[in-house]
């Protein structure tokens, strides 16, 4: 059985869509890279940012095969691993409807 997830990725600071330094640039392009790795894979159904007056973050939206492959997921991502302070969290969709369902 596939589950599904909304992770929300909360960066280390509001403004952080803003004034990204040099470095937080760089991670941010890695963690793309390995982001689209996951949609290449078929894991991420869709990923990107949310601008939020209240402060920018990311999401994205997986099917894994269990639950505890979340933490795999989040634990490999480069902005994880760099020790900036970003934080995951993640939430079950018990019930995933796509648009491509739908159709006749």
């Amino acid at each position: 059985m596939k589950h599904h997830f909304l992770i929300k990725l909360i960066p280390p600071r509001p403004s952080f869509g803003q004034d990204m330094t040099d470095e937080e640039k760089r991670l941010m392009q890695e963690h793309v890279v390995y982001w689209t790795g996951l949609a290449q894979k078929s894991v991420a159904i869709l990923f990107g940012p949310v601008i939020d007056p209240k402060g920018s973050y990311g999401i994205g939206v997986v099917e894994v095969e269990k639950a505890e492959d979340i933490n795999v997921l989040t634990a490999n991502d480069p902005v994880t691993q760099s020790g900036l302070q970003f934080k995951h969290e993640a939430y079950v969709m018990p019930q995933l409807i796509l648009r491509e369902q739908l159709r006749p």
